[in-house]
């Protein structure tokens, strides 16, 4: 028997007023699912991305669904199985993975082979419109969550109980974004970069992972962005310089971040934006043996170019970077605690 929730329902693009809150009806759980009540969801660029997407222009591009991926919640039903949480635990929610393929049993869980259809794809038909009498179905599971719905049916492996985490329904609400936002810039400077003391970082782009730039372990950290509120809170977070590039004057944005990690580069650089011109500033930038981690999603048409030879004899490196490579279960509760 179905349930009565409210969502945000995307039919089409946001720029074409596709989004809607719509009465829909939620599905029992099945084997390996939770039904959950959200109390919270944080918005993440990844949301806009994807409901911006034209329906078939990518593969995972489709309508109707619902999106949503930072939710918190209690569980209200679980399905045969599981194990993680029983009804009335408070829940934390983050990415999806199947715990089955090489690259999750070696512990890389945000590269599973199965991650593009476990996260952005099916369509798992979850639910359905109300003002349709039922039809069509909408799907779900994004991220194996939709959390942009009151009820929604969760993956078990996106789920991290939070039952000694938080003390109140408050603190479930305020750690909703933990599961990726947080995760992708904490564990991203930890478990990608691998920081270490002597380590020169750089952080393009100051937005929902500003806490790139509180790692205690780097000696200098670099922030590049144009808005003066997340150039004045990388500096409060920690950042030992902050580059404003709307105001660099008759220096390139390369010459700026050079002249002040050391006037030959930083050793690691993180892009955050996605931006075309800040990710060939980026690995332009780094040194000779320098590392450049990809974060923030470009363009799916987006083809970086760069010469060869010259990146070869420098030994720069270039990383892809997903959810901060973290293990949810086990990382969540390390950044609370």
């Amino acid at each position: 028997m179905q349930q009565s929730a409210r969502a945000i329902v995307c039919h089409d693009t946001h720029a074409n007023g596709g989004w809607k809150m719509e009465d829909v009806g939620v599905r029992k759980p099945g084997d390996g699912e939770l039904l959950v009540e959200m109390v919270a969801s944080g918005v993440c660029h990844t949301d806009v991305l994807i409901g911006g997407i034209p329906g078939g222009a990518a593969p995972i591009a489709f309508y109707p669904r619902v999106l949503g991926h930072e939710g918190s919640g209690y569980v209200k039903e679980v399905g045969a199985g599981v194990t993680v949480a029983k009804p009335g635990d408070p829940v934390l929610l983050s990415f999806a993975f199947c715990n089955k393929c090489v690259i999750c049993k070696d512990g890389h869980y945000s590269n599973c082979n199965d991650f593009n259809d476990l996260n952005f794809g099916g369509p798992y038909r979850d639910f359905q419109l109300a003002s349709k009498g039922g039809e069509p179905e909408v799907g779900g599971q994004f991220f194996g969550q939709s959390s942009f719905a009151n009820l929604s049916i969760v993956r078990e492996c996106s789920v991290v109980n939070a039952k000694e985490l938080v003390h109140d329904k408050k603190e479930l609400q305020l750690f909703a974004p933990l599961g990726c936002g947080i995760q992708t810039g904490s564990g991203t400077v930890i478990n990608a970069a691998k920081a270490k003391p002597n380590d020169v970082i750089l952080i393009l782009g100051l937005g929902g992972h500003n806490r790139l730039t509180r790692s205690p372990s780097c000696r200098t950290i670099i922030g590049v962005d144009r808005i003066e509120s997340r150039l004045k809170l990388a500096s409060e977070l920690g950042a030992t310089h902050t580059i404003d590039g709307s105001k660099l004057g008759d220096k390139t944005l390369v010459e700026a971040i050079r002249e002040v990690a050391d006037g030959i580069g930083p050793t690691i650089a993180v892009d955050t934006t996605g931006a075309p011109p800040l990710i060939k500033a980026g690995i332009e930038a780094i040194r000779n043996k320098g590392r450049y981690i990809q974060v923030g999603s470009a363009p799916f048409d987006f083809q970086c170019e760069f010469n060869m030879f010259t990146f070869m004899v420098a030994g720069k490196s270039v990383q892809g970077a997903i959810e901060g490579e973290a293990y949810p279960a086990e990382f969540v509760p390390q950044m609370i605690k």
